[in-house]
């Protein structure tokens, strides 16, 4: 019985008046006596000495403790329901005392604090830091009456047969409750945390802790606790409940009402041992298991200001804002199409019924088909206005045959009958065919859109089923796993697993950061938009098809919309796995906001390309298997690229070998073999063309491209080998757009080159899209976090909201961004429009 009693009075406090006169009056000394004399810390029993004292705020005392006696100080202070006073009680050690420190036991109302001086932390791999100097901060139980006054002891002990001098102090903690939007600021360090009380004012249901420091290191932790005993307030244990993060310089926690019954919560900050978690060096590995280190001055002065976050009416207007902006381009592309309609049906009146005038009356004369690319004497190149005429003019001297109308029936009936690629592509007279047409000097769209055109559209629509169905399997386990990513946030109160701009991070319901998934909605309607446009395009083309309509059948590029689907799925895409993606961005998801951007690049490329070379673009299933690659490589780029010389080698020349190939690709219009004999074939050309007659290139045009390209890879594969990017996965989408560049500007330049213009829209369209995507790039290189460095690093570029309250820099990119994509697909859609009626054996492959 006694035994069990002794473990009460170590671990439990009275409560109560019986409990407080029985521990002030005589009995106290008599039942402490016995206890300490049948259960005392050591294995042999011995008689203490219990010196009890009472105990003042604000006063200093020296004192020296043995084995053979314990001190007690008695304290009382009053408490009031509507004022909260904190008291802190510090302590200094003079000696050494390692292997038998003084014990500090503090017994109040509902709770027991204890801690041993000198402190022993404990930091990475188990390392210990001893601490002389402690102050701890007695957590303050709430009271229901209106003023009670309450009592409080804290005894001394130690095991030590030798005298141990120490310093004890208790005082009361001024400014204890923090006051909305005003900065109170304090000093910190490992073995002396701080706390303090917030209460949530009247009509506040979501205020923001801001914690800030001007000294990067030491490393600290704030933590967001509700009110209660005790209070786990030391690096070992400040993990274990509420909401934590890591912080150097900036700290910010989003706190809610609803998430603490009692209205109030404190906020706790503590120095951790060591800076590893925020990113600073680790300290030397002990050489002994048991060696103690000094953990020198690790002192922090902080400050800490509440403020109360948006209300309802901040919510919707960001919501409104946001479809607004998107409505309007819905709006507007209503506007346009309506005028564009009445403009192309005045068009088509006027072709079909031209005007009775010669090449002489009209002062235009057709341009032969040899003379693009090339200047004359005169400086005059093929104009539009001359294509135009040609498929228009009824002189046969120029090569044009007008075909009636039962021709051109018949030729639909032929084309929509049922034949395979494969059985077109087996025949010996067509690759003789095509080996002959395509190694022509000057080739016309004609000649690369041989094939058949029902076939080549089930080809380019695959493009469209094989997204859809990526997107459909890679969506539903990113669904799911950011669901649990912000489920383990919100149980665990771990604020270090997810890498937002806490600073403008606006919570609703389970998601943390709901203005980051808004701002996504942009690519989610444009693309849709984009899709809509597309489809009344094709369905309008179809149309024209089965009335034969000349137009459809003979002039203009080509229509395939199975790559424009693609693109509108894949920018919808973008912004389903963006919002994924910014639910809890940090290292591990990265790649659902990259993925789909590759893809948008990549698909982009081959549609510029497809554009003029119908027949040789390549199958869906190879430029997804390609682009699959490049996620591959990103992925292991991000895990195994920071410092790793031989991955960037070996990246570097697979870039480089890819460069390579593909240029031969392009430059040989895909009549090239890659086997056994390649080197062979490779060693006679460049022995008849270099050596034997050093002759030209044949393909000038072309081969200017390909050498800028390979200047560009080569540069980029270079930068990335000596400079190692930490974020590879915005240098490998730094390579798709720069070469996405490069060719759409190689495109622009040769198709004026060769007479041809570009129309109003598209010409808006471009101009723009340049402006908006320089002005979503500025936003985009803020920088307002990244999973790259550690947690606390990544809240040193925080800033506050910059749009309504509610949107941040990475917002704004995201709308501009999305716009951006919107107005590029637009210009790949309209940019030959200007070729509408131009015949095909008229229009240049570039």
């Amino acid at each position: 019985m006694v035994l069990r009693s002794c473990w009460k009075s170590r671990h439990k406090s009275g409560s109560g008046a019986g409990a407080r006169r029985i521990l002030a009056g005589p009995a106290a000394l008599l039942w402490l006596f016995v206890t300490q004399f049948v259960c005392g810390s050591s294995a042999v029993m011995e008689t203490k000495n219990v010196i009890q004292k009472d105990g003042q705020f604000d006063v200093t005392f020296n004192d020296t403790v043995t084995s053979e006696n314990q001190t007690i100080y008695a304290f009382n202070h009053t408490v009031s329901r509507n004022k909260t006073e904190g008291v802190h009680v510090s302590v200094d050690v003079m000696s050494q005392g390692l292997e038998s420190p003084i014990l500090f036991v503090v017994r109040q109302k509902q709770a027991v604090l204890s801690f041993q001086v000198p402190l022993i932390l404990r930091g990475l791999y188990q390392r210990k830091y001893p601490y002389n100097h402690v102050g701890r901060t007695l957590c303050q139980p709430p009271t229901r009456a209106l003023s009670e006054t309450q009592y409080f002891f804290v005894d001394v002990s130690t095991l030590s047969s030798q005298g141990t001098n120490y310093q004890l102090r208790v005082s009361r903690v001024e400014s204890f409750t923090l006051l909305t939007d005003k900065k109170f600021s304090f000093t910190a360090s490992p073995s002396q945390p701080q706390y303090f009380k917030y209460v949530f004012p009247d009509g506040v249901d979501t205020v923001i802790v801001k914690v800030n420091s001007d000294m990067t290191f030491p490393c600290s932790v704030m933590s967001i606790q509700d009110i209660q005993c005790p209070v786990y307030d030391l690096d070992n244990n400040v993990a274990f409940i509420g909401m934590y993060q890591t912080m150097t310089k900036k700290g910010a926690i989003t706190v809610q009402r609803k998430d603490f019954p009692s209205n109030s919560f404190y906020v706790v900050v503590v120095v951790k041992t060591e800076d590893e978690a925020c990113g600073g060096p680790l300290r030397f590995y002990p050489l002994r298991p048991d060696e103690l280190i000094d953990a020198g001055n690790r002192s922090k002065v902080l400050d800490v200001v509440v403020s109360p976050a948006i209300n309802l009416e901040v919510y919707v207007m960001g919501m409104l804002f946001c479809l607004g902006i998107f409505l309007s381009f819905y709006l507007l592309t209503l506007l346009m199409a309506c005028v564009e309609n009445k403009r192309m049906s005045k068009k088509r009146e006027v072709f079909q019924n031209p005007a009775d005038m010669s090449p002489a009356e009209t002062g235009k004369t057709p341009a032969s088909p040899y003379e693009y690319g090339s200047f004359a004497d005169n400086g005059s190149t093929l104009s539009s206005e001359a294509i135009t005429d040609s498929a228009t003019s009824t002189d046969n001297n120029y090569g044009y045959i007008e075909r009636s109308l039962d021709s051109v029936g018949r030729s639909r009936q032929e084309s929509l009958s049922s034949v395979e690629e494969d059985d077109y592509d087996t025949l010996d007279d067509i690759n003789s065919d095509k080996n002959i047409v395509r190694t022509k000097k000057y080739l016309c769209v004609s000649d690369l859109a041989r094939k058949d055109k029902r076939v080549l559209s089930k080809k380019y629509q695959i493009y469209f089923w094989n997204i859809a169905t990526i997107a459909v399997f890679y969506a539903l386990p990113v669904i799911q796993l950011v669901i649990t990513y912000q489920t383990v946030v919100n149980v665990t109160g771990n604020q270090d697993i997810c890498f937002y701009n806490f600073l403008c991070a606006h919570p609703l319901g389970a998601l943390s950061a709901f203005n980051n998934i808004l701002s996504n909605l942009g690519y989610v309607m444009l693309g849709l938009l984009f899709l809509l446009i597309v489809l009344k395009r094709d369905i309008v083309h179809n149309r024209a098809l089965v009335r034969n309509d000349v137009i459809a059948l003979e002039c203009g590029i080509p229509k395939h919309f199975g790559l424009f689907y693609a693109m509108g799925t894949a920018l919808m895409m973008e912004g389903l796995l963006s919002a994924c993606y910014h639910v809890c961005p940090n290292y591990t998801n990265f790649q659902f906001d990259t993925s789909f951007m590759y893809m948008i690049a990549g698909l982009c490329m081959l549609k510029l390309y497809q554009k003029r070379h119908p027949d040789i673009n390549a199958s869906a299933y190879t430029a997804y298997a390609c682009l699959a690659a490049v996620i591959f490589f990103s992925v292991l780029g991000v895990v195994f690229g920071k410092g790793n010389t031989v991955f960037w080698i070996i990246f570097s020349v697979i870039h480089i070998l890819a460069t390579l190939l593909l240029s031969t690709q392009l430059y040989y219009m895909g009549r090239w073999r890659l086997d056994s004999g390649i080197l062979r074939r490779m060693v006679y050309i460049i022995y008849t063309d270099c050596i034997r007659q050093c002759s030209g290139p044949m393909y000038i045009d072309r081969m200017v491209l390909l050498v800028m390209g390979n200047i560009v890879n080569w540069s980029l594969a270079a930068y990335g080998l000596i400079e190692r990017p930490n974020d590879f996965a915005s240098y490998l989408l730094a390579i798709a757009i720069c070469n996405l560049l490069l060719y759409f500007a190689f495109y622009i330049i040769m198709k004026l080159r060769s007479g041809e213009r570009i129309q109003c829209l598209p010409l808006v369209c471009i101009l723009f899209t340049a402006v908006v995507w320089g002005l979503a790039l500025y936003f985009f290189f803020q920088g307002l976090s990244t999973w790259q460095k550690t947690p606390a690093e990544s809240r040193e570029h925080n800033r506050d909201c910059i749009l309504l309250s509610f949107f941040d820099d990475h917002d704004i990119w995201h709308f501009l961004s999305s716009i951006a994509m919107f107005g590029s697909f637009l210009v790949l859609l309209t940019m030959d429009d200007d070729l509408d009626t131009v015949q095909r054996d008229k229009i240049f492959v570039f």
